[in-house]
């Protein structure tokens, strides 16, 4: 059975990755579900352990950064302007 859920991401990594869904005549939603069935099918105990496919370099952009997280509004507006320096 389905269930649904909503999900943020980029924005540029869902266009990304509703080419890449569409070029392989998939829907964005199996996409998502295989990539996390892949995940929790393995026996892996974080996320540096996670193999990472060829397929996924397509849909992502750069290195992978995994926040655990929130920041502060203060601390996200802080680093942004300390970036532009």
């Amino acid at each position: 059975m389905d269930a649904k859920i909503t999900l943020s991401f980029d924005e540029s990594v869902i266009q990304k990755a509703k080419r890449y869904a569409a070029k392989n005549n998939i829907s964005l939603s199996r996409l998502v579900e295989f990539m996390l069935q892949k995940t929790v099918s393995g026996n892996y105990s974080n996320l540096d352990d996670l193999p990472i496919s060829d397929w996924v370099s397509v849909v992502a952009e750069g290195e992978a950064v995994y926040q655990t997280k929130k920041k502060s509004r203060k601390s996200s507006k802080d680093e942004f302007f300390s970036s532009k320096k």
